[in-house]
């Protein structure tokens, strides 16, 4: 299988956009008084602490490699919700704290993403050209991995933080049988990635916005 650079610079660029999700959890946490993420070394920028070796390399290079977008997942940060002050509703910030990361990473690489390729020729700022300048590439592919990612972890699918949403709004009486179904999230999230293209289709207008920012089409 031939690998095109645009796909190198895209994994290159999804490893340290996990490792920032992961570690805002444990920022977050902390500000609301958990130091539990601290304690176990996780607040940190080396990525050897955080990487799981299926999520983190083995999937997202499966992804890339079958064109099915920028998807995975660090070690998940250590929070002890019983050290929170508000445990309830502080949990969903500490939840957030990921995809919001995410997003806000992508605005700032898009915004750098657009300035660099403004006035260039459109063959040499497309980021999927071969002919395109690395800069402009690394950028766009940074707030690629970055938007897909804060996407694909708001899906109310558990173990994703978007399925903290659906554990505020439901019922109390509704909590148990969703504890029942929680441990087979990660079964329904290959079934709809790999099986059914239901993600990438729900993706593909907040992608295609994107790439006509970043050229300026």
């Amino acid at each position: 299988m031939h690998i095109q650079r645009w796909q190198l610079v895209y994994f290159a660029c999804l490893i340290p956009a996990i490792i920032l999700h992961e570690i805002s959890h444990g920022v977050v946490a902390l500000w609301f008084g958990d130091d539990t993420a601290k304690r176990a070394g996780r607040l940190t920028l080396n990525p050897i602490p955080h990487i799981d070796i299926f999520g983190s390399l083995i999937l997202p290079a499966m992804g890339v490699l079958a064109g099915l977008g920028a998807f995975g997942w660090a070690k998940p940060v250590p929070v002890n919700p019983s050290k929170l002050r508000n445990p309830r509703g502080q949990m969903l910030w500490v939840s957030l704290a990921g995809p919001i990361t995410n997003f806000l990473l992508m605005v700032v690489a898009a915004l750098a993403a657009r300035a660099v390729a403004a006035g260039n020729p459109i063959y040499t700022r497309d980021p999927f050209s071969s002919s395109s300048g690395l800069l402009v590439q690394f950028l766009f592919f940074f707030a690629f991995a970055n938007l897909v990612l804060g996407l694909f972890n708001l899906l109310p699918i558990p173990p994703l933080d978007g399925s903290t949403l659906i554990e505020r709004v439901l019922p109390a009486d509704w909590l148990p049988r969703w504890y029942q179904v929680r441990p087979y999230g990660m079964l329904v999230l290959f079934v709809l990635v790999f099986t059914t293209g239901i993600v990438g289709r729900v993706m593909e207008p907040f992608i295609n916005s994107l790439y006509r920012f970043v050229l300026g089409v």
